[in-house]
């Protein structure tokens, strides 16, 4: 049971679990799969993982999971079990393992187009620095060490940011598909972004304009240009995919789904994607402000659950109006992430509006925010997507706690959880204040 604290906001406590362990979760028929055990027992070595097997409801697991309460879990599972409504009950089991509506383990699901896809990804440890962006949608450059984003509404855009260099926008081809195609074998980013209109099996790369496809066939990624002239793409460095605005591309219904093509084919060792059409976009485009607007502050999986407390906090909140809460709704359980939720995957550090630091003494917590852009420290970085900016700053602590007793900045309105802090982003910053809590609590 958390400790719960509600402030002048009606808000419940959260909890991201920031204690210790590592969890395995894996059907029997998987388990029994000689190739797809290699997986487990790969996986539970390089992390020193409990493992529980369910026989065939992965909500079967929650006793187990429930005891351990386990920092990370991860779910192994055979392309064919992941289906939407499997995404779906891992959203709603690890937000059961207390009585609070929020996420409480770091998960992900760990697939592949076959066992031998899914080994490579479960072996893979060396950590992922950011440094290379490549986009289909407007990102935040200025936030990113080098990069380069095609317009998907504006044809013939094309926007670069070069090492130490400015943001300067240039004249990119009508079709862009060989484009892309180049990007990901030449340039080797180690994030790709996409937006637009998307099913299992392609990504339409313009959005208002004709443009050509990315399309996935039996665990392969390749193009096809306004011509119809397929084209073949290869990519093997490892990188992240979010594919923040895509329908479907989340959706694994069958060997030729684009999440096991981008994995199998195309290095991905993480990613989300929606398993749904998607219409609001709260769940997608956030982890943006977290991920890449937040240069080097979180990893891609503490980016994921940041937008996802927001998510559930925002839907608690009863000043917001029945069409979001309809659209956070819909987008609570229909987002999935794949791979090893703790492998490290980490934008190179850079710009930030505003410092976070938080620091313990004696069991006293104090979380200090600097500005660093002055009155607007707090403005939305890029406000490209949809349901973009005002997103709460959300500091995790790093272990449980409880007993919590705030000592210092109820006026912030701060949401103090067992493991991480949420502050409703201020409308307004007045940089001559100082903009700090500080709180007792007890470790777990």
């Amino acid at each position: 049971m958390k400790s719960l604290l509600t402030l002048t906001l009606t808000l419940l406590s959260a909890s991201i679990v920031a204690g210790s362990g590592y969890s395995i979760v894996v059907s029997q028929s998987t388990l029994e799969n000689k190739e797809w055990k290699l997986v487990v027992n790969v996986l539970k070595k390089k992390h020193q993982a409990e493992l529980f097997v369910f026989e065939e409801n992965v909500g079967d697991s929650l006793k187990s999971l429930r005891e351990q309460f386990p920092a990370f879990t991860c779910f192994v599972a055979k392309p064919g079990e992941v289906t939407k409504e499997f995404v779906a009950s891992i959203h709603q089991l690890t937000r059961k393992f207390d009585t609070d509506p929020y996420t409480d383990t770091f998960w992900g699901i760990l697939t592949g187009y076959d066992a031998a896809n899914a080994l490579s990804i479960a072996r893979y440890k060396e950590p992922l620095t950011v440094n290379k962006v490549a986009s289909g949608t407007e990102i935040a450059l200025e936030c990113c060490k080098e990069g380069l984003w095609y317009d998907e509404l504006v044809k013939n855009k094309m926007v670069r940011k070069k090492p130490g260099g400015q943001v300067e926008q240039l004249k990119g081809p009508d079709d862009t598909t060989q484009a892309f195609a180049d990007v990901l074998a030449d340039y080797k980013p180690d994030l790709f972004v996409t937006s637009g209109h998307a099913t299992e099996r392609g990504w339409q790369i313009g959005f208002r304009y004709r443009n050509g496809f990315i399309k996935s066939k039996a665990g392969q990624i390749f193009g096809v240009d306004t011509k119809r002239r397929q084209i073949e793409i290869t990519s093997t460095n490892p990188k992240i995919y979010l594919p923040i605005g895509n329908c479907l591309m989340g959706n694994i219904d069958g060997p030729d789904a684009m999440a096991l093509a981008w994995m199998n084919d195309a290095g991905v060792k993480q990613m989300l994607g929606y398993t749904v059409p998607t219409w609001f976009g709260y769940q997608g485009w956030g982890v943006l402000d977290y991920f890449v607007e937040q240069p080097g502050r979180y990893t891609l999986t503490e980016a994921f659950f940041a937008n996802h407390h927001a998510l559930i906090q925002r839907l608690g909140d009863p000043k917001v109006n029945s069409r979001d809460k309809r659209g956070l709704a819909f987008d609570r359980d229909v987002v999935a992430f794949y791979g090893d939720p703790a492998w490290i995957a980490r934008m190179a550090p850079g710009k930030q509006a505003y410092n976070q630091v938080l620091t313990e003494e004696k069991g006293v917590y104090t979380l200090k925010i600097k500005p660093n852009l002055g009155i607007r420290s707090f403005e939305t970085v890029n406000n490209n997507g949809a349901q973009r900016g005002g997103r709460p700053i959300v500091q995790f602590i790093g272990k449980r706690v409880t007993n919590i007793e705030i000592l210092e900045g109820q006026d912030l309105n701060p949401l103090i959880a067992d493991d991480f802090v949420l502050i409703p982003r201020p409308e307004k910053c007045d940089p001559d204040r100082s903009y700090h809590i500080k709180f007792r609590a007890k470790i777990l």
